[in-house]
């Protein structure tokens, strides 16, 4: 599996599966972190250590298969232009840490994407399992499994007091990180969502970006994630996490309804608003493509705009990020450059809809 091979699509393939409730949530991932025994962790190991855990997985790995999850393409960060870098944190399958690290950083990627495995990031090892819709229940087995799979050879870091080893005491005991994606338009157009977040705070739960800690929520999509890692199993965490996903999309249809029922006429006026500017724009910025975006599929959700799919805003949503765009260009771009060619692209994608 060639480098190539992930930088040719924004979408990857599994995003185009249906899953359950994905009118709402986009995705449920878990994430698992993990370190070599006897290796001291990468905030402190030397740079011999960390380039024979890179080969070990390059030799052991590369090309290889997990069940349905085909042909796995190891890539190298030390390999990779610094817009290849950018496209790859766009579409999820590495973080930014691991794309600013040194020369012994990788990744293992699967071919239809579901699986990442970052190596030499925080953690010798972050697994990445990701699944369509709301499936937290499957992502969980599936990354057990996959984790079986990676300590058939690999000796982890484990105390029986404490469980699984980390750089980062945050993430000691389970090492899991569970959570999911969310478009919850409604709840921003209501305005409910600014005291739902401090209540969900409060559950130990966390409410982040489009990608992760420190970034903004763009698009109106929320990642929603648990915070506790030590002293509860992983089940009890994703029972957690679901319970309240489960209520966000219960508020977020209640929403959604009150939205037609009281205010229908303006609330088709600013999606058909947003269709036009991402239809006959001719220059974008990626604030207003996102709120735009986000407003195409409210309607679509809503059945106020036909014959357009739903995906177009997972799709879109990498497609017109900076690292894609440039990608695409097969050149760097200055901002206005980029603001161009989003506009170009959006319209492009919205035509072949017709």
């Amino acid at each position: 599996m060639t480098l190539q091979h992930f930088m040719n699509e924004a979408i990857s393939p599994w995003m185009r599966e249906e899953g359950p409730d994905s009118d709402i949530v986009l995705s449920s991932r878990i994430r698992l972190a993990r370190n070599f025994s006897q290796v001291s962790f990468p905030i402190l190991a030397n740079q011999e250590d960390l380039e024979e855990i890179h080969q070990f997985f390059q030799k052991e790995y590369n090309d290889k298969s997990f069940q349905d999850n085909k042909s796995f393409g190891f890539v190298a960060i030390r390999d990779l232009t610094p817009i290849e870098k950018r496209v790859l944190v766009e579409k999820h399958l590495i973080s930014p840490h691991l794309a600013d690290q040194a020369q012994a950083a990788a990744a293992l990627i699967s071919e239809n994407e579901k699986i990442s495995v970052m190596i030499n990031e925080e953690d010798h090892i972050r697994i990445q399992l990701y699944f369509p819709g709301f499936q937290l229940n499957k992502a969980l087995k599936k990354s057990f499994e996959f984790d079986d799979f990676l300590e058939e050879k690999v000796n982890y870091a484990f105390d029986e007091t404490r469980g699984y080893l980390t750089s980062c005491p945050t993430n000691v005991g389970t090492g899991m990180r569970a959570s999911v994606m969310m478009h919850l338009p409604a709840l921003v157009l209501t305005q409910q969502i600014n005291r739902m977040i401090p209540a969900i705070n409060q559950l130990g739960l966390v409410v982040r970006g489009i990608y992760g800690e420190g970034s903004e929520a763009v698009g109106n999509i929320f990642q929603i994630s648990n915070q506790i890692t030590l002293g509860r199993s992983e089940q009890d965490i994703v029972e957690d996490l679901q319970s309240v996903v489960q209520q966000l999309i219960e508020h977020e249809r209640n929403a959604r309804n009150r939205l037609v029922e009281q205010s229908n006429t303006r609330l088709e006026d600013r999606i058909y608003r947003s269709y036009g500017i991402l239809e006959y724009s001719r220059i974008i910025e990626s604030k207003e493509a996102a709120k735009c975006l986000s407003d195409v599929r409210l309607g679509i959700d809503l059945g106020i705009i036909e014959n357009v799919q739903r995906n177009i805003l997972n799709e879109l949503m990498v497609l017109t990020q900076p690292g894609f765009l440039q990608q695409y260009a097969k050149k760097t771009l200055t901002a206005n450059e980029r603001d161009i060619l989003r506009a170009s692209l959006i319209r492009e994608r919205i035509l072949l809809e017709k």
